[in-house]
């Protein structure tokens, strides 16, 4: 019942995404003109401005809800983030450097695939970090990467010789799916697909390792290794979030909310919060861009900001409710 509710609302947000804009189209007329292959003025926004964002929406949101529930469920903290990982920093990294090398005069495509580069050679310098380590050196490995990738992006907007690139940079950082179009879905789409096809044939796995590293390989689970646990966890996440980041930027806090809003709904078992957790993303950046269009006047918001704004308060009251248990 969770999974077909939290699947009508993305449907409905999805729809409702498509038909509300900044621009009044006659939804109907302008869906069949796009199904025609007709050229009208409905069309062509419901097509190459619309449908392209609300597309990103769900993929993105998706992919770093159900990143964060695998993570959380594989380190079995519940404050693990798909941003742990040090992936986000590589591909913002990636971004950065397109910036400074003056590549995006090349193609509208050079930012997105800078930043996709970016975080394929994070995900590439963490596994070669982590080797056969188990979820601590992961977490080190993972800050250690974080860090050093924010010093290099700082170093690179500090040396940066124009304001306006400097702007561009920040701008998006901050996280954004304006102006987006099927070049940025074409490109995110297929290591999005992936990742989240390895994280959920990790399934069955972390419900064994809730009871601990033991019991899941007396279960006949291998943890290690090139097609482990870990292994499928970790690359599954990076190569979700790094293809997100690559054309949406940095969008803080779905991964670490929608797990910790749906735990208690799936019986705290991790198998039964990934699906949850997708759809719960997605939900939340569907509702997330719609109140960007309606909070901007003038200068639009950037998603980013707003899930941090929204995701904070969450975890101020969580921590106001272990305060009282502990009291």
């Amino acid at each position: 019942m969770l999974i077909a509710a939290l699947a009508g609302t993305v449907v409905l947000l999805f729809v409702l995404s498509l038909a509300w804009g900044e621009s009044a189209i006659a939804f109907g007329p302008a869906c069949a003109d796009l199904l025609a292959g007709r050229h009208s003025a409905g069309a062509v926004i419901l097509g190459q401005l619309r449908l392209p964002r609300a597309i990103l929406a769900v993929t993105v949101g998706g992919a770093l809800g159900l990143s964060g529930a695998a993570l959380q469920g594989y380190l079995r903290n519940p404050l693990a983030d798909p941003g742990v990982l040090g992936v986000s920093g590589g591909a913002a990294l990636g971004a950065v450097l397109v910036f400074y090398t003056g590549l995006m005069g090349l193609s509208v495509a050079m930012l997105p695939l800078g930043g996709l580069a970016g975080a394929l050679l994070a995900v590439l310098l963490l596994m070669g970090l982590v080797g056969q380590g188990g979820a601590l050196v992961l977490l080190l490995a993972g800050a250690a990467l974080s860090s050093f990738a924010a010093a290099l992006t700082a170093l690179a907007l500090n040396l940066m010789p124009s304001p306006y690139a400097s702007f561009e940079i920040m701008h998006w950082v901050m996280g954004s799916l304006t102006d987006r179009t099927f070049t940025h879905v074409w490109i995110s789409l297929p290591g999005t697909i992936l990742g989240c096809l390895l994280m959920l044939t990790t399934a069955r796995a972390l419900d064994a390792l809730a009871l601990g590293d033991e019991v899941a390989e007396s279960l006949g689970f291998r943890l290690r290794g090139p097609v482990g646990v870990q292994a499928r966890v970790v690359l599954g996440a990076a190569l979700s979030v790094g293809s997100c980041v690559a054309v949406a930027g940095a969008i803080g806090f779905v991964g670490l909310v929608i797990p910790h809003l749906l735990r208690p709904l799936t019986g705290h078992q991790p198998s039964r919060l990934l699906l949850p957790s997708f759809l719960g993303g997605a939900v939340l950046l569907l509702v997330a861009d719609a109140a960007v269009r309606v909070l901007s006047t003038g200068t639009e918001i950037q998603i980013g900001v707003l899930t941090a704004l929204a995701g904070a308060p969450v975890f101020f009251f969580r921590v106001l409710q272990m305060r009282r248990a502990t009291s």
